[in-house]
C-alpha cells in the first residue's frame, strides 16, 4: 500500500478572474483519519475539494490523491465523493439508482448491497428516490460514494439542510465509516459536526488555512479563571501584576483572568494574603465555537 499521505497540497491556489477562492494552501491528510476541513461559507472548501478530484483545474501549486495527480483515473478508482447535493434518477429507486451506477463504475451488484447496509437504507431500497426524505437522499449519496469501497471518502457539507434527526444520523454513519482503514476527509461549516466525529481539523479562511490541529489542541492556550473575590477593582489591580497573568477583565461581579489554569493557587494565595474575599476560582476554557470565530474573523461582525 501506498505510504504517501492520501491528501497533500502544497500552494496550491485557485483563481476566478480576479477572485481568489484558495489562496496557497498546504493541506495534509494523514491515512486512516477522518480531516475536518472547516470554515464559513465561501471560504474556498468546495473549491478546493473540487480540485482534489479534478473537476477543477488549479491556478498555480500542486496536490496529490492517494498518491497520484487529481483526476487521474488510477487514483480515482479509489476514492468516493459527495460534492454538494447528489443527483439520481427520481423515477428509479434507491436500489437501481446504485445498480446504475455500479455498472458505470465496473462493480459487482454485491456492492449495492454492502453500500445500502452502510448507510442503513436496505429496508427502503425498493422505494423511487423522489420519495426520500432529504436525509435519505444524502445517505443515498454517500452510499454512491461507497460503491467501490474507497480508501479515500470526500464528503462535502453532507448535513446540509438537514433537520437535527437527520443531521445526527448523518453524524454517526460518518464515524462509522471513519473506522479503519479508510481516510475521511469531510467538509462542513457546522462546529458540532467537526467537533463529534473529526480526529483532526484545518480552518480555512478566505480561501487560506489559518489552523490545524486536533480539537483539543486548537483550545490549547485558551484557558482562564473565573474569580469571585471583593472588592474587585482592588483583586484587579493585584491580579494585574502577578507574573503570567496575560489580561484581566471585570465582567458582572467576576474577574476574568486570561492564565494557565495550574496558576490559580498562586491568584488565590496573592488576594488572600492581601486580606480579600476570595469566594470562588474556577476554570474556564473558550470553546471551540470561541476559537472558530476568531480564526475566521467572524467574531468582528
Amino acid at each position: 500500500m501506498n505510504q504517501s499521505p492520501p491528501v497533500e497540497t502544497r500552494g496550491l491556489t485557485k483563481r476566478y478572474g480576479g477572485t481568489l477562492a484558495v489562496d496557497g494552501l498546504d493541506l495534509t491528510v494523514r491515512r486512516g483519519e477522518v480531516y475536518g476541513f472547516l470554515g464559513p461559507n465561501g471560504a474556498g472548501k468546495t473549491t478546493t475539494l473540487r480540485m482534489l478530484l479534478g473537476l477543477v483545474r488549479p491556478t498555480s501549486g500542486t496536490a496529490s490523491v492517494l498518491g497520484e495527480p487529481p483526476g487521474s483515473p488510477k487514483g480515482l478508482e479509489r476514492v468516493g465523493a459527495l460534492v454538494e447535493s447528489p443527483a439520481f434518477y427520481p423515477y428509479l429507486s434507491g436500489r437501481d439508482n446504485l445498480r446504475v451506477l455500479a455498472r458505470y463504475a465496473g462493480v459487482g451488484r454485491e456492492r449495492v448491497e454492502e453500500a445500502l447496509r452502510a448507510v442503513e437504507l436496505s429496508g427502503r431500497a425498493k422505494d423511487r428516490f423522489r420519495k426520500y426524505s432529504l436525509g435519505m437522499k444524502q445517505r443515498l449519496g454517500v452510499a454512491a460514494a461507497l460503491l467501490k469501497d474507497p480508501e479515500l471518502l470526500i464528503l462535502d457539507e453532507p448535513t446540509n439542510g438537514l433537520d437535527p434527526k437527520g443531521m445526527a444520523e448523518m453524524r454517526e454513519l460518518i464515524k462509522r465509516l471513519g473506522r479503519g482503514h479508510r481516510t475521511v476527509l469531510l467538509s462542513s461549516h457546522l462546529l458540532g459536526e467537526v467537533e463529534q466525529v473529526c480526529d483532526r481539523i484545518g480552518v480555512i479562511r478566505g480561501g487560506k488555512l489559518v489552523a490545524e490541529g486536533t480539537v483539543a489542541g486548537l483550545r490549547k492556550g485558551s484557558y482562564g479563571l473565573l474569580v469571585r473575590v471583593e472588592p474587585l477593582e482592588v483583586a484587579a489591580g493585584i491580579v494585574r501584576r502577578i507574573p503570567g497573568v496575560e489580561g484581566v477583565e471585570e465582567s458582572n461581579g467576576l474577574l476574568r483572568v486570561a492564565i494557565e489554569p495550574g496558576r490559580a493557587a498562586e491568584i488565590n494565595r496573592r488576594l488572600v494574603l492581601a486580606g480579600l474575599r476570595v469566594s470562588e476560582l474556577r476554570v474556564t476554557e473558550r470553546t471551540l465555537e470561541e476559537v472558530f470565530l476568531e480564526l475566521t474573523g467572524e467574531e468582528e461582525r
